[in-house]
């Protein structure tokens, strides 16, 4: 085993974190995330409400087959290890780049392309938050393997100075799903756009096929213009609310960038700090540009973060980071930085490993069941065939919960039964279940880890909600949640509910 190659130690160690990604994905229920993207392949459409539609379409035809939680996740299992793999290859062109024709930018010589590579890989692995994706189907899932295709092709440009017709094809192929997986591709696009500006010569303005890979781009996709078209543009202007988040603070700024280094490992830190000191003297336009590919997204969600951000929308850029702090770890191995990169590999390797075994336990419950993350995984299955029952027995008009983040996995795992959400804000549920008509009679699930007063008042009136039953949720002897079900009857509110 001690003389594998590089290359094979990569894939060897790829295949075991996607090992322990398959285990994993049958041991827990779906995430409130999860659960909703499922719902967009049960009922298709050319867009949704929160996001472009390649999260639900991509899911369609295992959805259509199994309602298995774990044979679902094999589509973000596979992005995750098609991203590492875009890594490695990504990482071997930056370093053929470098000993190419801008050789002359070096002033030591590079560590081999594969060790390089195989670095780049291993710091992906021990990121520990890129595990919860590859777990769990996010849109960044998607994006993440589109971005390192087009920082792939943006080496292609720099290498050869031109794309062949089919070059420019696959770009706006690219491009196009890149859209159609998540908004913020546009700082993708711009990285893209940067680099084509960045070489001296442009001719691509005047090329043919740039229009045609444009054209491509926009034709891919046309389904989410369409949609948003024809119901007032209610994605764009909820995603615009949305990245703007609440009041400005640059408390926010400071815990984003903290939570980034804890999400993402110092590893990939110490790896890009070793390439920009060590690696990198001269040309660095073209490498700069390549770097845009992180800087561009990091640095616009690092400035939204005063407002409010979540740590996952930068995946997709930390894995654009990954070729160039493997060359950069590479280069500190053979400076004889070995202990410092072990001892970051193996706390990060530790730390995943807790957290996978912590989420297996079921967390651990304090007084207050809010501070159990992880009970949210847990439970919502036998609680939502509960409440199917329980609809199915009082012939009630459907489901219904006090907040949205409660909705998805309702709707998914009581399905066929309508779920409707008892706020003022307007969302996907709207669109699938339509409103909640006057007079109407209910199921409402309360969950004690966000727990609501009964709708029953001056705002979300119920004439009267009566308890039915309740059902605890228990795993190796602790008490994780407890869900509540209540009859509500004769709702008033219908026309000032949302």
């Amino acid at each position: 085993m001690r003389h594998q190659s590089p290359s094979s130690w990569a894939a060897i160690s790829i295949c075991i974190a996607a090992a322990l990604h398959f285990a994993l994905g049958f041991s827990i229920e779906f995430s409130v995330d999860e659960a909703h993207y499922a719902l967009y392949a049960k009922h298709l459409a050319w867009s949704y409400f929160d996001h472009p539609p390649l999260v639900g379409w991509i899911q369609w035809p295992l959805v259509t087959l199994t309602s298995s939680e774990g044979i679902i996740r094999l589509i973000p299992e596979l992005l995750w290890v098609l991203s590492a793999f875009l890594v490695y290859q990504v990482t071997i062109e930056i370093h053929h780049l470098m000993q190419g024709r801008n050789a002359g930018y070096l002033t030591t010589a590079l560590p081999s392309a594969n060790l390089c590579g195989l670095m780049a890989v291993l710091a992906i692995i021990a990121a520990p938050l890129p595990h919860v994706l590859a777990i769990g189907l996010l849109p960044d899932t998607l994006l993440a393997p589109l971005s390192l295709g087009l920082m792939l092709m943006a080496l292609r440009w720099i290498q050869n100075d031109y794309f062949t017709v089919s070059d420019w094809i696959i770009t706006g192929l690219l491009l196009g799903l890149a859209g159609l997986s998540k908004y913020t591709a546009a700082f993708t696009a711009f990285a893209l756009l940067f680099v084509f500006l960045a070489l001296p010569k442009k001719p691509w303005i005047t090329k043919a096929g740039f229009w045609i890979a444009a054209a491509i781009a926009l034709i891919v996709i046309s389904p989410v213009l369409y949609w948003n078209w024809i119901n007032d543009w209610i994605s764009f202007k909820y995603q615009i609310a949305h990245g703007s988040g609440g009041t400005w603070a640059w408390r926010r700024v400071g815990a984003f960038i903290g939570i980034q280094i804890a999400c993402f490992g110092p590893l990939l830190l110490l790896g890009s700090y070793t390439y920009i000191k060590h690696c990198l003297h001269s040309h660095k336009l073209l490498i700069f540009a390549l770097l845009s590919f992180f800087m561009i997204p990091f640095m616009i969600f690092a400035s939204l973060s005063g407002g409010g951000s979540l740590p996952h929308w930068t995946t997709p850029a930390w894995f654009c980071l990954a070729p160039f702090a493997g060359i950069g770890l590479a280069k500190a191995w053979a400076m004889q930085h070995r202990m410092a990169i072990r001892i970051l590999f193996v706390g990060q390797l530790l730390i995943c490993l807790i957290g996978f075994g912590y989420v297996l336990s079921g967390g651990m419950n304090t007084a207050a069941l809010k501070s159990n993350p992880i009970a949210d995984l847990y439970g919502w299955k036998i609680a939502g065939e509960k409440a199917a029952q329980l609809a199915q027995a009082t012939k009630a008009n459907g489901i219904a919960v006090q907040n949205w983040t409660l909705g998805s996995r309702a709707a998914w795992y009581a399905q066929p039964v309508p779920v409707f959400v008892l706020d003022q804000r307007q969302d996907q549920f709207d669109l699938w279940f339509g409103q909640l008509p006057a007079g109407a009679n209910v199921l409402v699930i309360n969950w004690s880890g966000m727990t609501f007063k009964p709708p029953v008042g001056a705002n979300l009136a119920f004439e009267l909600c009566e308890p039915l039953d309740s059902l605890e949720i228990i795993r190796f002897g602790q008490v994780l949640s407890k869900f509540d079900y209540s009859l509500c009857r004769n709702w008033q509110d219908a026309g000032t509910a949302r």
